[in-house]
């Protein structure tokens, strides 16, 4: 069955269905395979010490406490524990120093968006780095669809800017930039900017 790359998902279970295996009608997996069938919040409080700490948006309204900063992202909804009537909330940002989450609510809150970033520990796919400036595509998480980019290459750092405000980017993950189909390489997003202004609240 292997390679499988070029392959659509569809086609793959079709011919597992054929060759009757076991996995050709089993759920796909979005957790870490390596864990199991654990819940990943216990998997983590294994290994680092849960601080509970104030959910608040991020005008100072306090709406409840979170488990633990480590067992959020931005852009989530579930976990949360907020009721009330209205759209459901989701995680905006995080403050580390305070151990603060910070909520919002509505799925494009204001505070998801962002217009630009700024990334480090640039990897190239060429043997010949990029420099100046180019468009591009770019991904931010996975299975996300491509962003009209346009990247510019400052030092050992690149400066991405969306075409059209961008949700849920978050610091310390990765941007992935591509031409067609074509990988021309990623870098984890250190900053994030909202039209021009540096975002305080994501780190």
């Amino acid at each position: 069955m292997f390679p499988l790359g070029a392959i659509e998902k569809p086609e793959v279970r079709r011919r597992a269905e054929e060759a009757a295996l076991a996995t050709a009608k089993k759920k796909d997996s979005t957790g870490i395979c390596f864990i199991g069938e654990r819940n990943f919040k216990d998997f983590l409080s294994e290994y680092l010490p849960a601080q509970p700490g104030k959910m608040t948006t991020l005008e100072g309204e306090v709406m409840g406490q979170h488990d633990g900063l480590m067992y959020y992202t931005i852009g989530q909804r579930q976990g949360l524990g907020i009721g009330g009537e209205g759209e459901p909330w989701f995680v905006v940002g995080k403050d580390v120093a305070s151990n603060t989450l910070y909520v919002g609510q509505g799925f494009d809150h204001p505070a998801l968006l962002s217009t630009a970033l700024i990334a480090n520990k640039v990897s190239w796919t060429s043997k010949t780095p990029k420099t100046g400036s180019f468009e591009c595509t770019a991904k931010f998480r996975y299975r996300q669809t491509d962003v009209a980019v346009t990247v510019d290459v400052i030092g050992d750092e690149i400066k991405v800017t969306f075409k059209e405000p961008a949700r849920a980017v978050t610091p310390g993950q990765s941007v992935v930039l591509y031409d067609g189909e074509e990988c021309l390489g990623g870098a984890t997003i250190d900053r994030l900017y909202r039209e021009g202004e540096l975002i305080t609240y994501v780190g």
